[in-house]
């Protein structure tokens, strides 16, 4: 996820940049790995741009070298391919004459074969970003049509996977053209000057009339107007409104709070993370391997170490990567794995999950791994952070900057990166269940528009939470996959609402917990599907009557469809059907928005819990 601008006016002067800059100021929580800005400076294109926060890039324009220009586009970057470096900084230009200048959120996923392509004609790369691959493309197809807007169209029909490209070029001075695919892009409409920006927030403090893009169109805008082409070239029309929000509600995306919002964009979590991972034959492939396929597919232990709620991604893959590769994993805290003198060796793959990659427990993990022998992977959020440095391999989530302390789209894309990393295992190994890999990933590219689907019904929790506020104890059960959710549950209660809160695997009630139970008790349970194996959804059934019998206030979180929960319930929470393996991705959100709603009802502050911080870099 990263933060892009764009402006052009009528008159040259510092208001290109000063806008841009504005932008980005407001943009920097969606990526602070780098920023830069191009502006068109008669029959060139002026660039600068530095790795590192916005900061770096205003020290940089500080010497008053930029020109005064009307046309600017402006990028704040949350690094996907390649690491953080002022070179895989945006904007990027194409050509050899270098005045074509483009910004790019999002991930071209068939930027391999297109760079090779390059590479033959003689193209030479700069970066190691697949950005830089529509510039020169954009390049090509600008000295072939002559028009910015043909170009792009040109272009974005042979890019794959999920961008907005903005682009603007010396030769077509007051224009800037932009194009989207499953990935934001909004116009703003002024007087003699027009915006665009990957929300509102780009351009908030000079209108609030805005024009909402449809999925495949291409924008143009100039001082005095602005069209709208499908990538087929046909004419075509935005949604226009008026934006209500002021300034601050804008980076929050009219939302109350940065984990409202990120709840929202769990949709997006998933399909950036799961964006790219097959090549040209349909092959799973990883981001950064310096493991040869030998040694992994040698691999005949794993641990997977991790704190708090990455602990419970990686319980949650357990059960998927053992069923797929039948390699046995273990689950181990970070902070415990050095001093349980694990059992590892250069057979054994070490996996880590850290959103931030700085997370000092599971760092101290992963040296200490290494230093038995064994082969290590990270799970993580942020390029160029120290736990990819420090493993062998890494596999990058892409849920764009997290802000809010409590984890929640960062959890969904850590256990969407699991499996994808469960079936590339599989895959190499040949097992039975590699034939299943592609089955698998159609099933859990489908899963964001249930997530979707799900977020729009989160009504009655809502209410739910808001009557719960004055609960001193809240319980959650669960089995299978079931049961690292339910403890993921009472970790955000816990994190957000300050009251004790337990997670249990239900089949546990009985051997203790059940002592617990008393008359208004809450209890949240998660059900498995009616078709997981070993009878396990009529267990838990079983389960709810137990303690609904003992007057705990059940409340259940089912599938659609599922009726023999009803008469055991006093609240039935529904979510969409998936195969059982991937039901977590769905049955933790409605305990994400409930402890969410309870706490605000509390008065509390979500996004800055007391006694937190969003990365503990300190054992």
């Amino acid at each position: 996820m990263c933060g892009i601008v764009g402006y052009v006016g009528s008159q040259p002067s510092s208001r290109a940049l000063d806008v841009v800059m504005e932008g980005l100021s407001r943009l920097e929580y969606r990526g602070y790995d780098s920023a830069g800005v191009a502006l068109v400076d008669g029959d060139s294109v002026f660039t600068e741009k530095r790795a590192g926060k916005l900061a770096n890039l205003v020290s940089a324009l500080g010497s008053g070298s930029a020109p005064e220009a009307k046309t600017a586009i402006g990028h704040t970057r949350w690094a996907t391919h390649g690491g953080p470096t002022d070179a895989n900084a945006h904007p990027h230009r194409g050509g050899a004459d270098g005045k074509l200048a483009v910004v790019h959120n999002g991930i071209i996923e068939n930027f391999h074969a297109l760079k090779n392509e390059l590479v033959q004609q003689g193209v030479s790369f700069t970066s190691e970003t697949d950005t830089e691959v529509s510039a020169h493309l954009l390049s090509e197809a600008f000295a072939e049509a002559r028009n910015l807007t043909e170009a792009m169209r040109l272009v974005v029909n042979r890019l794959e996977g999920a961008f907005t490209l903005l682009a603007v070029h010396a030769d077509d001075p007051d224009t800037v053209v932009a194009a989207r695919r499953n990935s934001p892009l909004v116009v703003g409409l002024g007087e003699g000057e027009n915006f665009l920006g990957s929300d509102v927030a780009a351009f908030i403090g000079h209108t609030k009339h805005a024009v909402e893009l449809e999925q495949d169109q291409i924008v143009t805008i100039t001082p005095e107007r602005y069209s709208i082409i499908g990538f087929d070239g046909t004419p075509a029309q935005g949604k226009d409104y008026e934006v209500t929000w002021d300034a601050a509600a804008a980076e929050k995306g009219g939302y109350e709070t940065f984990m409202e919002k990120e709840i929202h964009e769990q949709p997006h979590a998933v399909r950036d993370t799961l964006l790219g991972r097959t090549d040209e034959d349909g092959q799973l492939i990883l981001d950064d391997m310096r493991i040869s396929e030998e040694e992994l597919a040698a691999v005949d232990r794993i641990y997977v170490v991790a704190c708090g709620t990455a602990s419970y991604a990686g319980m949650t893959a357990k059960y998927a990567i053992e069923h797929w590769t039948r390699i046995p994993v273990e689950v181990s805290l970070a902070h415990e794995f050095r001093y349980c003198d694990p059992i590892v060796d250069e057979r054994t793959l070490v996996v880590s999950i850290s959103q931030s990659g700085e997370t000092m427990d599971t760092l101290m993990a992963v040296k200490h791994a290494r230093e038995l022998g064994a082969r290590t992977l990270s799970i993580c959020n942020t390029h160029g952070s120290t736990i990819p440095r420090e493993s062998d391999a890494v596999l990058y989530t892409h849920a764009g900057p997290e802000i809010a302390v409590a984890s929640t789209k960062a959890f969904v894309a850590q256990i969407t990166a699991c499996f994808v990393l469960g079936l590339y295992l599989a895959q190499l190994r040949g097992e039975t269940y590699a034939d299943d890999a592609k089955q698998v990933m159609a099933e859990l590219h489908g899963v964001p528009d249930k997530l979707e689907s799900l977020l729009g019904t989160m009504d009655r929790v809502e209410e739910i939470a808001r009557f719960m506020a004055d609960s001193r104890a809240v319980l959650f059960l669960g089995r299978h996959v079931g049961y690292p959710i339910a403890m993921e549950g009472a970790l955000k209660l816990k994190e957000l609402a300050y009251i004790h809160a337990e997670g249990f695997a239900a089949g546990e009630l009985k051997h203790g917990p059940i002592a617990l139970i008393e008359p208004g008790q809450p209890v949240f349970v998660v059900v498995p599907g009616p078709d997981t194996p070993h009878e396990l959804h009529k267990k838990v059934v079983s389960n709810i009557q137990e303690i609904r019998a003992r007057g705990a206030r059940t409340l259940v979180i089912a599938e659609e469809g599922d009726e023999d929960v009803v008469p055991f319930a006093d609240e039935v929470i529904r979510v969409p059907h998936t195969s059982p393996l991937l039901q977590p991705l769905l049955t933790v959100v409605p305990l994400q928005v409930f402890a969410l709603h309870l706490s605000t009802a509390k008065g509390l502050d979500v996004d800055q819990p007391r006694n937190l911080a969003k990365s503990v870099t300190v054992e």
